[in-house]
């Protein structure tokens, strides 16, 4: 009975002290001097190869805990791939948790949805990340697009809209790949299977969800929207997108005209029936989502009430009375 009690006191006390150690390892910076450590991390890369590195730069004290910890938490798979920039000393906690987010001693960029890909460029040069001209020549380099798949469609619609965090060193090709990344993982396999369902490949779905994107910022209207245009491709009506004519548009003065629903672009929906060849910008979760689940109305027109609302219609009668009370003056042609 002593024994069984002393045996009992010992196997407590040292689950206190490995719990104890364990616990002081995560949380306790790895004691050196005080610096800055760059590691890349590779898309894909395993974590134990990860902790190896942390450990033979000296980030994390030991690298076989730090796997437990990852695995404990069942993170290893959500460990974002980059560079990072581990201001040292940290915990191994903070270096994980800055790993799970994305996060190093990158600037921070937002990409708001529905920005094209010239917008993009244009955001992350303002922001000192990188050249504007040096992200457009990647985001159309044929051995980019084949990394993604995305040899025959081009990338516009594949940047996810999202904050992202990159280094001074972040290549353009890499933030491509991250961007376009990110869509793939929000895209997943049962909204691939809804697209299939619904007769849309992947490449159609993306681009009706950029219509969407661009005809509204109301995300409670991205269903009924995408019902007007499933409505009216399934009828074989013409879309009549404006925001589809205005990316065709090689000038845009701020208003269409009837020469602009005039023009050859195939991405003038006034004149070519069906979705336009590509996307028209890089539409957000929201969009994507509504393009495949669109609201089960019988609409086939809206128009806007100028304060950031439509009305929806399902005859063209409706439709010309909304277009009468609520379209602007001068604005002389019809939407859908």
């Amino acid at each position: 009975m002593k024994y069984s009690l002393l045996t009992a006191c010992f196997l407590a006390v040292s689950s206190l002290l490995v719990f104890g150690f364990f616990l002081s390892f995560l949380w306790l910076p790895f004691p050196g001097w005080r610096e800055a450590v760059e590691v890349k991390i590779e898309r894909g890369e395993p974590v134990a190869s990860i902790a190896n590195e942390l450990k033979e730069k000296g980030v994390i004290p030991n690298e076989r805990l730090f796997i437990v910890w990852a695995r404990l938490l069942s993170v290893e798979r959500k460990i974002h791939w980059g560079r990072y920039l581990f201001e040292l000393p940290q915990s191994p906690r903070e270096v994980l948790d800055q790993m799970l987010l994305g996060k190093g001693a990158f600037r921070r960029i937002t990409v708001p949805e529905g920005l094209t890909v010239m917008e993009i460029a244009t955001l992350l040069e303002g922001a000192a990340i990188t050249r504007k001209d040096r992200f457009l020549a990647e985001a159309r380099d044929p051995l980019v697009l084949a990394r993604l798949g995305l040899e025959d469609q081009g990338i516009e619609g594949y940047l996810f809209p999202d904050t992202y965090y990159f280094t001074p060193r972040t290549t353009a090709q890499e933030i491509l790949l991250a961007m376009a990344g990110q869509f793939r993982g929000n895209f997943n396999q049962s909204m691939q299977y809804k697209s299939r369902e619904m007769g849309l490949s992947l490449h159609q779905a993306v681009t009706l969800a950029s219509l969407i994107e661009k005809e509204t910022g109301n995300e409670a209207e991205r269903p009924l929207i995408s019902a007007v245009f499933h409505n009216r491709l399934k009828r074989k009506i013409p879309l009549q997108s404006d925001p589809s004519v205005i990316y065709g548009l090689k000038r845009y003065s701020g208003h269409l005209t009837r020469r602009d629903l005039q023009s050859p672009s195939p991405y003038n929906t006034y004149r070519v029936a069906g979705l336009p060849p590509a996307p028209i910008c890089n539409p957000g979760l929201a969009s994507l989502r509504a393009a495949l689940f669109p609201a089960r109305v019988p609409y086939l027109y809206f128009v806007s009430r100028n304060d950031g609302s439509h009305l929806f219609s399902g005859t063209l009668e409706e439709h010309n009375r909304a277009v009468e009370k609520y379209q602007t003056k001068g604005h002389n042609h019809s939407r859908p």
